[in-house]
């Protein structure tokens, strides 16, 4: 004898496929007619996932409001739209997780998928902490800690509206994924957690991201090309707009992961609250970085404790190989326009001698550099490599540049704000040819010092 439940869901599920067959938009399955229970305790893995599997082309899998969903990781399929109302909690337990790759939502080759929703998706990062490190400033992790969201290989995806909180992990992985829109979601991580990075799109091509708020510890928004993802291809074609971050690593980012190239990527109408680096190109392995451009961008960048990658760049661009071995990629034909803020470390742009930067253009970019951290200065994160030294020694001009060919800075400024004894020129040179400075705007930082040197 089938309870009312299932009649209901039965009933769901004709009503889904009769609306299916006429044209119409079919009803939505909302989960508790597969069993789920929201009472923010009983594990729901199983029901979401019976939900899931009986949507039906165009179909609409409901977490209802008001109430809160205990699961472990499940897959997604495409041609279905997900949207949570209410809240999907993340299992605790390690042994919930027996692939420790996948996502808490997970999927691969699903196109047309939709994942929306005026909810929340909680990561539950507490519980994935070992302790908090009081000298480094964060938290050390558990040995196991899932990721959020890892959707790969999945063309017209959509992510909207949605909060993602709490990720013990990278929040929004896209390995491979094609036609892609995020919009209008918010995160809103620990920022003492390490690598709950916000949104990565990883060998992705023709994504939009635009009207988001970020919150995390590690990277905001991080475009990559990871090592065993090279079937996919480039990532490319990627516009970042008119989003707010706020982390305690780099706000817009490429790389460090840069085995493929890393092409045509626009990120503008950005604000970064707060960053150890505002713009940030790492290039440390084989691919080539070029085509892009940041522009109309606000921001501030400062020093946090020392296990965090970056000293407070304002703008870090920089090539450098991994290891001794590695065979790097050339970082080219990059744009940063009417860019504005305020930082405790340098502008820098540096290639290496055996990979040289070339062709690169600044255009009214103003930067205020000073000291308001109580944290040491003086050095410049090289970090990660193991081919030069990870962290070095540096005085602090404006503008560093180094092992670049064709710079322009043109109408920059640069000014200080209670400079530190380590801060110097406001633009400084070191194996550049082609250096330009029309309409340059720049003293140095201390009296009897340079305005400008190159050597």
């Amino acid at each position: 004898m089938m309870n009312r439940r299932t009649l209901l869901a039965t009933g769901t599920l004709v009503a889904a496929g009769v609306a299916a067959r006429a044209g119409a938009a079919p009803r939505m399955l909302d989960i508790r007619d597969f069993g789920a229970v929201g009472d923010g305790r009983t594990l729901a893995t199983a029901a979401l996932q019976r939900a899931i599997d009986a949507a039906p082309p165009g179909g609409c899998v409901l977490v209802p409001a008001g109430h809160s969903f205990v699961i472990a990781p499940v897959t997604l399929k495409g041609g279905i739209e997900l949207r949570v109302d209410g809240t999907l909690l993340a299992s605790t337990r390690a042994e919930d997780y027996p692939d420790p790759l996948a996502g808490l939502l997970h999927a691969k080759t699903a196109p047309g998928l939709t994942i929306s929703g005026n909810g929340k998706i909680d990561g539950r990062s507490p519980a994935f902490m070992e302790r908090y490190d009081a000298a480094g400033e964060w938290y050390v992790p558990k040995a196991f800690r899932p990721r959020l969201l890892v959707l790969e290989d999945c063309a017209d995806l959509r992510i909207r509206d949605l909060t993602l909180r709490h990720a013990p992990s990278w929040t929004v992985h896209l390995i491979g994924c094609r036609k892609v829109l995020i919009e209008h979601i918010r995160i809103d991580n620990q920022p003492d957690v390490p690598n709950c990075d916000g949104i990565d799109p990883d060998h992705c091509q023709d994504v939009v991201i635009r009207n988001c708020h970020i919150r995390c510890g590690d990277d905001a928004i991080v475009v990559k090309t990871t090592r065993g993802h090279e079937r996919y291809g480039p990532s490319r074609g990627i516009h970042v707009h008119d989003c707010v971050l706020d982390t305690q690593d780099a706000g817009l980012k490429i790389g460090t992961e840069t085995v493929q190239d890393i092409h045509d990527v626009l990120f503008e109408r950005c604000e970064i609250v707060s960053s150890s680096r505002a713009l940030c190109i790492q290039l440390r392995d084989e691919g080539n970085v070029y085509g892009i451009t940041f522009r109309d961008i606000r921001f501030t960048a400062r020093h946090y404790s020392a296990p965090w990658w970056g000293r407070g760049e304002a703008i870090s661009f920089t090539a450098i190989p991994r290891d001794p071995a590695t065979r790097l990629g050339t970082m080219h034909h990059i744009t940063v326009e009417r860019v504005t803020g305020r930082a405790e470390n340098s502008v820098r742009i540096e290639g290496s001698p055996q990979a040289r930067a070339h062709d690169i253009a600044f255009r009214q970019v103003a930067v205020t550099l000073g000291r308001w951290t109580r944290y040491p200065g003086g050095v410049f994160d090289n970090r990660p490599t193991s081919a030069v030294a990870a962290e070095e020694p540096h005085d602090t001009p404006g503008f560093f540049l180094r092992h670049v060919d064709g710079v322009v800075l043109d109408r920059c400024r640069v000014a200080w704000d209670r400079p530190g004894a380590e801060f110097s020129n406001a633009v400084q040179a070191v194996d550049v040819t082609g250096l330009t400075l029309p309409g340059f705007v720049g003293a140095a930082a201390h009296a009897g010092t340079q305005a400008v040197v190159r050597r």
